[in-house]
């Protein structure tokens, strides 16, 4: 089922004399369930597609449904709802609040929601349990790895059940080892939990996760990529293959 729908968007920056087009009548669709990574190079426009169906940045022109809904003629109460309901954000930099435990960051989407205690509860330690973090529930940021704070940072991002999780370059500040548990969880997150996942990376082996990629050049999709039933190593040296015409590993 289509839960996604990129039409023919147009992002510009600047004024008229100096005009930056960041992505060019882009289109395509992100099917409920699919794990999908953005890749390009620096300036390609990726992050600024992310930032567009987050809402975080307005289109210049075209349109971003989803489940059929046009997000981009969202103001006021209905994009803050919308926010809050239908979208999960992974950031590179975790944004956790500091003066929080890992508990009350997690618990802290919920509450907003005006979830009752009890659900609150039961949910924190459903997804601390998914994401293999339950042990660190009582500690705040300061007392946790990187690779900890980031898998708070989407247990946050996915409790609420949104329709949606956004990932901006989720193991970028993140060691191998870190980043490689980070992934794993997520590849659990959308095959057992049915999560519908939208990550950009710049990093081949991060992008060999998903179940699909999509390559971005100068705003526009330059091509595209499906695991089927490739082993995730055939699926990382398609990648790579990709990337060498993009222009190498950026």
């Amino acid at each position: 089922m289509e839960l996604l729908s990129i039409r023919n968007i147009e992002k510009y920056y600047g004024s008229k004399s100096s005009l930056t087009k960041a992505i060019d009548d882009l289109s395509f669709e992100v099917q409920s369930g699919e794990f999908t990574a953005i890749m390009g190079a620096s300036g390609s426009g990726k992050t600024t597609l992310l930032n567009c169906i987050s809402t975080i940045d307005r289109v210049t022109a075209g349109h971003i449904l989803l489940e059929g809904e046009d997000i981009t003629a969202l103001k006021g109460r209905e994009l803050g709802a919308f926010r809050r309901d239908k979208l999960g954000f992974i950031f590179q930099d975790f944004n956790l609040l500091d003066t929080l435990t890992a508990y009350e960051n997690i618990a802290l989407a919920l509450t907003i929601q005006r979830v009752s205690a009890g659900e609150i509860e039961k949910r924190v330690k459903e997804v601390a349990e998914q994401l293999q973090i339950t042990d660190v529930l009582e500690k705040y940021p300061y007392q946790m790895s990187g690779g900890q704070k980031q898998r708070v940072a989407s247990a946050r991002a996915i409790v609420t059940r949104p329709k949606l999780v956004l990932a901006d370059e989720p193991t970028g500040a993140l060691d191998s080892k870190s980043a490689g548990l980070l992934l794993e969880r997520f590849d659990y997150l959308n095959r057992e939990c049915g999560a519908t996942i939208m990550m950009v990376t710049h990093d081949s082996y991060t992008a060999s996760y998903s179940g699909r990629v999509l390559f971005i050049k100068d705003g526009r999709l330059f091509d595209e990529l499906r695991r089927g039933d490739d082993s995730r190593k055939q699926f990382f040296d398609r990648i790579i293959s990709v990337v060498a015409l993009l222009g190498g590993e950026q």
